[in-house]
């Protein structure tokens, strides 16, 4: 499984916006840039989506076009077209409490009297 990181960009007169929904949709089409890295020191692909998208708790991004496969040691960008999905006011009030327990699940601490063995 892949995981994404979303950032937006800071051109929003950029000619790459021209075409798609407005953000208010439920679902809409936007450019993005992908960064993919594999290299010793980093190993990371980054969906980079226009400022004028913001992402909320249970919105979905899918990125279309051919799988990316770079060799080991480089860093390449791409562009293509990513489909986001808006969650409604039940998933993304669900998404946020699931997100609660999860982070809650980091402080799980247990405290022993005796020495471990």
């Amino acid at each position: 499984m892949a995981v994404f990181a979303v950032k937006g960009s800071t051109d929003t007169n950029s000619p790459r916006l021209a075409g798609f929904a407005p953000p208010d949709a439920r679902v809409f089409d936007a450019p993005c840039t992908i960064t993919v890295e594999q290299s010793p020191e980093h190993f990371h692909a980054h969906v980079e989506l226009p400022d004028s998208i913001l992402m909320e708790a249970g919105d979905k991004v899918r990125v279309h076009g051919a799988p990316i496969s770079i060799p080991f040691g480089s860093r390449e960008v791409f562009e293509r077209k990513a489909t986001i999905t808006r969650a409604g006011p039940v998933k993304r009030a669900l998404t946020r409490v699931a997100a609660y327990f999860d982070l809650a699940e980091l402080y799980e601490v247990s405290f022993n009297a005796g020495r471990i063995k």
